[in-house]
């Protein structure tokens, strides 16, 4: 999934996306309504975002899941 399709997926412009990737390794800040709709964007392909602490025997901080039809 790239920039575009994240974004469309998410109803959130483009730029709100790079700017999330931008901060790189440091702790990103932002409405709690957008990080909501990214995490809802990613999942409905199958990619989970672990939550803090949450253990992964499938890499690590994203798996991968299979998708329910």
């Amino acid at each position: 999934m790239d920039q575009k399709a994240l974004a469309d997926a998410a109803n959130i412009g483009i730029n709100t996306v790079r700017n999330f990737e931008g901060w790189g390794s440091a702790i990103v800040r932002g409405r709690l309504d957008t990080m909501q709709a990214i995490n809802d964007a990613f999942g409905a392909v199958g990619i989970e975002l672990l939550d803090d602490g949450q253990m992964s025997s499938e890499g690590r901080g994203v798996r991968l899941r299979e998708l329910k039809e």
